[in-house]
């Protein structure tokens, strides 16, 4: 259920009218937009009526909100989240630039890569420190020690870190990890999403490989159930009967959940499409179709890359790619 506020209601009022609500068992999840004020009503409302709430001075409408996913709908935060992070922003009119290798192979390579991705104009340096791998043989990523490079890269270029985690047990490694991604393969481990929901940092949410779009929302919800709202949602590509490319990018879900929620919301063109060749064209297609940003694999020796390397693009590439990228995103009014 949500509340509009009529704009001359005080703020004495509107804390009065929340305390109220609260005293009924509900959460509270309040939006302050530049005229309206809405507050959000979680929890069983089954049994309060429009009219009763009607007869509030400060209420001016009462909307009831069918959509399970409650915090994460847009008609509960009208305007854009905007989430900052080491001085950088995702969201609004800002585009998030996250470039780096699928994994962590040595200390010269993640700062070589990190200091090139840098230069061309990467505001984020992805990096996979453990690595989820369909077979038990593959490459699992250095793990812990991956993390100290990241972070020794970021030392020396400034850029904030995003790497995945895998397991409520690693989570005290990821006290310095800026973003913490969260793997299409955990989208729906809900013991890790509600354990997030109290670690206060950013979390890159990707879709799982055969989720819909409203699962997707579903499990961001899980994490903001918990208290922390600073969620990016990630386009990473879906499973179908195809297999020209990887996965199938669904570029027609970035608008929708950008109609539908008031999260940011990225493109993976690398682990969708599988095929390097293929990368700039679709981070192309996710400035048009509205993404807040890219998450790009860039390895500077591909044909030896311990992970992926065939989806992978070189640095030289990737400014290519930058060059490009800037030239749409002033055509969409957006900033890197």
């Amino acid at each position: 259920m949500i509340l509009v506020l009529k704009q001359k209601a005080t703020q004495s009022e509107i804390e009065g009218l929340k305390k109220n609500l609260q005293a009924r068992g509900l959460g509270i999840h309040e939006s302050k937009g530049e005229n309206t004020t809405i507050i959000g009503l979680v929890g069983d409302t089954s049994h309060m009526s429009e009219e009763s709430l009607l007869a509030n001075p400060v209420i001016s409408k009462v909307m009831r909100v069918n959509e399970p996913y409650k915090m994460a709908n847009r008609k509960f935060h009208p305007e854009d989240t905007i989430i900052s992070c080491e001085g950088q922003k995702i969201g609004g009119n800002n585009f998030a630039i996250m470039a780096g290798p699928c994994s962590v192979e040595s200390e010269e390579q993640i700062i070589s890569i990190a200091e090139d991705v840098k230069k061309s104009g990467a505001t984020f340096l992805r990096g996979g420190a453990f690595k989820p791998r369909t077979s038990p043989y593959a490459f699992q990523g250095l793990g812990c020690e991956g993390i100290e490079l990241l972070k020794a890269a970021k030392k020396i270029t400034g850029l904030p870190i995003v790497t995945e985690l895998m397991s409520i047990t690693q989570l005290e490694f990821f006290e310095d990890v800026d973003i913490i991604q969260i793997g299409a393969r955990n989208m729906q481990n809900f013991t890790l999403l509600k354990e997030l929901g109290s670690c206060g940092k950013p979390i890159l949410l990707k879709r799982g490989l055969a989720n819909t779009v409203k699962e997707l929302l579903m499990s961001a919800e899980y994490i903001m159930a918990g208290g922390n709202e600073n969620i990016i949602l990630c386009e990473r590509g879906i499973r179908s009967f195809d297999n020209f490319t990887r996965n199938v990018l669904d570029l027609s879900a970035i608008p929708y959940l950008k109609k539908v929620s008031h999260l940011p919301v990225i493109v993976d063109p690398s682990h969708a499409t599988g095929l390097a060749w293929m990368v700039p064209t679709m981070s192309k297609a996710a400035v048009a179709c509205g993404a807040d940003g890219i998450i790009v694999e860039v390895h500077n020796n591909p044909q030896e890359a311990l992970c992926d390397g065939e989806q992978s693009i070189t640095p030289a590439e990737f400014d290519k790619l930058m060059n490009q990228v800037r030239k749409y995103l002033e055509f969409e009014g957006k900033i890197i």
